[in-house]
């Protein structure tokens, strides 16, 4: 796995909401870290409560942390085809974060934009949502159970302090658990090195 991409970038928080305005048509703007759909839908619930007399929430989100792992939607929400979802999500793929849902709410003010006007509000609003959220990088993590007796806890503190390891939780009594959590690309030489080493056992908690 050494050679394997093991960082994405995400939004750490619910962005500020934004506002971008065309012939009277208001386009709200929100960006939200999820990490399920039934956060994406619990979202969307909350906005159209709080946005109920809007006439349009369109959204668009992708989740995974892993690129061939990319699970991703792209919602109309009854504007013409391909108007408003694509563009929403074509801002996620160009601010190339995952983890997201990026909604814009349409309140409708007379005038027809046509699906020119529409593509262009839909992908400025979902531009200025991710333009004021905080967005970080992150790594993707494996995390390991090493259960081991007391006798070998030199041993076994002296890897986790040589290879800088991250540990997450600990029981430490006559039988011992350390669970640690590993970057993806380092999972499987830091798994060999326990493995190796006689009456300490590891397995992954991530299968």
């Amino acid at each position: 796995m050494a050679n394997i991409k093991d960082t994405y970038k995400t939004v750490t928080k619910a962005s500020e909401q934004t506002l971008y305005k065309d012939r009277n048509s208001k386009f709200f703007g929100f960006a939200f870290p999820v990490s399920s759909e039934e956060e994406v839908k619990q979202h969307l619930e909350n906005l159209k409560k709080l946005h109920h007399q809007a006439r349009h929430w369109c959204s668009a989100y992708q989740l995974g942390m892993l690129e061939q792992d990319y699970v991703f939607r792209a919602n109309d929400d009854g504007e013409p085809n391909n108007s408003a979802g694509m563009p929403i999500y074509g801002q996620i793929q160009s601010f190339e974060v995952t983890n997201v849902l990026i909604v814009v709410v349409r309140y409708f003010g007379g005038t027809k934009l046509g699906v020119g006007g529409l593509i262009n509000a839909y992908r400025t609003g979902a531009q200025m949502a991710l333009e004021s959220s905080k967005i970080v990088i992150r790594t993707v993590n494996v995390d390991y159970a090493i259960t081991f007796e007391y006798k070998h806890m030199n041993t076994v503190m002296r890897i986790i302090k040589e290879k800088h390891l991250k540990v997450i939780n600990q029981t430490l009594e006559l039988s011992c658990e350390i669970i640690i959590s590993v970057r993806l690309k380092e999972a499987d030489a830091i798994f060999e090195i326990f493995e190796t080493l006689y009456d300490i056992d590891i397995k992954s908690l991530n299968d």
